[in-house]
């Protein structure tokens, strides 16, 4: 998958809904956990919903405050709340470089939150979804988006047409000098 992501939440109070979240960023090859004014006493019990031990795979940085947040040039932060004016999950451009952001279990991210993100999407449903579940189709989403797979099939079953294979081509000189190893530059 190209580019690099984070997944985080802010808010969280259950060790439970940490270490699901830590696991579910681990499964899609996530490049770093993050928390917002957690409200956990320590990731030992979280470790009980995640068997993958991320915390040894991934960096976790616990902030305080909005204001104490900081990301790469360049990554776009995505708050993922239910929303009127959100966009919707299924038609949302993923950035390349993206931090996710989740609200809290009993309540939505807080409105400084949604102001410093550059976007808020919402996953299409009636009533909002555990924070776990949530993450993960976000995840899913992302990885639909920038993975390499066959197109999908408008009709029931397999794609009609396989996953074209990556064509590696000889390297192209401008001054036309040729390439060892090759019989001639396109």
């Amino acid at each position: 998958m190209r580019g690099y992501f984070a997944i985080g939440s802010e808010g969280l109070s259950k060790s439970m809904n940490v270490g699901t979240l830590m696991r579910t960023g681990h499964a899609f090859g996530a490049s770093y956990f993050f928390t917002v004014d957690a409200h956990i006493k320590s990731l030992g019990k979280a470790m009980k919903a995640d068997t993958s031990k991320s915390p040894d795979h991934l960096p976790y940085f616990a902030w305080n405050s909005v204001d104490e947040m900081q990301f790469p040039r360049g990554c776009k932060m995505v708050g993922v709340e239910l929303t009127d004016d959100a966009i919707e999950l299924p038609s949302f451009g993923h950035p390349l470089q993206a931090a996710y952001i989740l609200g809290p279990e009993r309540g939505s991210l807080s409105q400084e939150m949604q102001d410093r993100c550059d976007y808020i999407v919402k996953i299409p449903t009636k009533f909002c979804l555990n924070v776990g579940v949530a993450a993960a189709l976000v995840l899913y989403d992302r990885y639909m988006a920038h993975g390499k797979y066959a197109e999908r099939s408008l009709t029931a079953g397999a794609p009609k047409d396989p996953l074209l294979e990556h064509i590696h081509g000889a390297p192209i000189f401008r001054s036309g000098r040729k390439v060892p190893g090759f019989d001639s530059n396109p």
